[in-house]
């Protein structure tokens, strides 16, 4: 007699279906553009996916130089690397961070904000050791006029336009995710907002040809994300380990510092000094009064924004804190002993001896002989 497996089924277009299937329909259709690499018909097409597109020959005191500028068909890359996120998402969900949150026995709270950690620092950390390589290679720590000088920076080598669109690509992903994994709607208004900012400063970055003082700023704030959702992750393995936090509100305000000194450095200061400062959009050019206002505008109050949420929830944890040492200061008081009345008899035990009530001790009977 043959059995048969009983497996689940979800009704097609359902929520379930979506859930817990948009990982294979993301891999059908990245599998389906690389095999368009095959055939020569549809090789060109496959390539408008996978591969930066609008690539230049700059002549250089060596030679020539293959660079690249933006444009409209950079959506398609950014499409695809989009779903190329969501399976890299879904893998690092079920085999790494799913096995270590079933034995560390989390709480439905904890285990949404393990989750999101876990895949923050995985992104955080690969994208820190990414960029500080392309800053390196690129000579922009070693050379920080760079940053502004020739600008507009609108020729960019090929590493540093694709760190940028995977970068977008994987803030894009994050939307949907928030459907995908369920998210509580008391979470989804925070994510929101970091996920938009950092939409909305990456983007600013890239089309304002501003690209060498984004990946510096991002340097800055992926190694202080990586910290604080590392420190985050221990805390959840170990609820007393709480030194990595006290390291991450250390750096995290000295980051904010750098990162405004930077941004008023190299646009007040730097592009304020160029010579070309007349707004022409169609060669890259927004190195103008309004346009810098703008954008130091926007990373002060971000930088701002920041710092009030970060100071705000240390005040809370310190609140927090001391309550619970008050109350483990106070001692409980025994509670009075209500006085209870006792009966007295006609008489009273002394010693073992049953007495009267003039003290004398009563007679024994004598027993009547038969």
């Amino acid at each position: 007699m043959a059995f048969r497996r009983r497996t689940k089924s979800y009704p097609l277009f359902s929520q379930e279906f979506v859930i817990h299937n948009h990982a294979d329909i993301g891999f059908c259709l990245v599998l389906c553009v690389l095999i368009g690499l095959m055939f020569e018909v549809t090789a060109k097409t496959a390539f408008l996916f996978i591969l930066p597109q609008y690539n230049v020959s700059v002549p250089t005191a060596d030679g020539e130089a293959v660079h690249y500028h933006y444009g409209p068909k950079d959506l398609v890359t950014v499409l695809f690397y989009i779903f190329i996120t969501v399976i890299l998402h879904a893998v690092v969900q079920e085999y790494i961070l799913d096995k270590i949150s079933k034995r560390l026995h989390l709480s439905k709270v904890k285990h949404s904000k393990f989750n999101e950690s876990g895949q923050l620092v995985v992104f955080h950390l690969s994208s820190v050791i990414w960029c500080f390589y392309v800053v390196v290679t690129e000579g922009y720590l070693t050379n920080p006029r760079s940053l502004w000088e020739d600008y507009p920076h609108v020729y960019l080598p090929f590493q540093v336009k694709f760190f940028y669109l995977c970068q977008l690509a994987y803030w894009l992903h994050a939307l949907p995710e928030l459907y995908f994994q369920k998210v509580r709607k008391e979470e989804i208004p925070r994510q929101l907002q970091y996920i938009c900012l950092y939409l909305v400063h990456i983007a600013g970055a890239y089309l304002l040809n501003l690209s060498r003082l984004g990946l510096v700023l991002l340097l800055l704030q992926y190694s202080t994300e990586f910290l604080f959702h590392t420190a985050r992750l221990c805390y959840f393995a170990d609820e007393n380990n709480e030194k990595l936090f006290n390291a991450w509100a250390a750096v995290f305000g000295v980051t904010r510092l750098f990162i405004l000194t930077l941004a008023v450095l190299a646009i007040g200061f730097g592009l304020a000094r160029m010579e070309n400062q007349a707004f022409d959009p169609e060669k890259g050019n927004f190195n103008t009064l309004l346009c810098r206002l703008c954008v130091l505008l926007l990373v002060c109050a971000a930088q701002a924004w920041l710092m009030w949420r970060f100071i705000h929830s240390q005040l809370r944890h310190w609140r927090e804190y001391w309550s619970e040492q008050n109350a483990k200061r106070k001692v409980p008081t025994a509670p009075r002993l209500a006085a209870r009345l006792i009966k007295r008899e006609s008489g009273y035990h002394e010693n073992g001896v049953v007495k009267a009530e003039n003290g004398t001790s009563p007679r024994t009977k004598k027993l009547k002989s038969p």
